[in-house]
């Protein structure tokens, strides 16, 4: 089996800059990122003055609708 590497600033990249649609990777890629900032706040003080953008904060707020056909 062939692992790909996903790269979870450029989904989230692309989707802020309009050329990609808010789907479910770009929110789990939002999840991930918001995660990882959070460890590093909490093993090192030196991140804690890291804020995430207004935008990043706005798809970190949103979820999907899924609808059952």
């Amino acid at each position: 089996m062939i692992a790909m590497k996903h790269d979870d600033f450029g989904v989230v990249r692309e989707s802020l800059s309009g050329e990609r649609a808010v789907d479910e990777e770009v929110l789990t890629s939002v999840a991930v990122l918001a995660e990882r900032l959070r460890r590093l706040q909490m093993n090192d003080g030196v991140f804690s003055g890291i804020e995430l953008s207004p935008e990043f904060d706005e798809l970190a707020s949103r979820e999907l609708i899924s609808a059952i056909c």
